[in-house]
């Protein structure tokens, strides 16, 4: 099946939009942006040129991990996320990474567990969401 979407680097700012609207549109706007986002690698997911999903990498190392992975809802359940992760897990593994991670909200955790990540240490709480931090290998 053809791609629905085309991944390509971007800018930190670029994520900022759909990172507030769809991870947390209740808060500022500088809530969703990360003192690390200069040393990351962000991409992402265009339809024609609108972009509708968002993910940034960080590897440190032999370690990686994914933030403020977001995909707008109304091109959900489309792949589109999957595609995101597939990228990320990639350009990880290139970059050295023997791991990756990330904090997962607990309603999201099924998509994680498809690739192969597993819930590591308890849940927690960021406000009033539950969290799970998730890892897995890279080969």
């Amino acid at each position: 099946m053809p791609s629905l979407v085309t991944i390509r680097t971007i800018q930190p700012e670029d994520t900022y939009w759909l990172r507030h609207s769809v991870l947390w549109p209740e808060k500022p706007l500088d809530y969703v942006k990360i003192a690390e986002d200069n040393e990351g690698l962000h991409f992402g997911a265009f339809q024609e040129e609108q972009l509708v999903g968002v993910i940034s990498l960080f590897v440190n190392g032999e370690a990686a991990r994914f933030r403020k992975f977001a995909v707008d809802p109304r091109y959900q359940r489309l792949g589109i996320g999957s595609e995101l992760l597939t990228r990320v897990m990639q350009e990880a593994s290139q970059q050295g990474a023997r791991t990756i991670a990330c904090d997962a909200r607990q309603e999201a955790t099924g998509l994680y567990y498809k690739f192969g990540m597993l819930p590591e240490g308890p849940e927690f709480y960021k406000g009033p969401i539950a969290y799970v931090r998730m890892q897995k290998a890279l080969p």
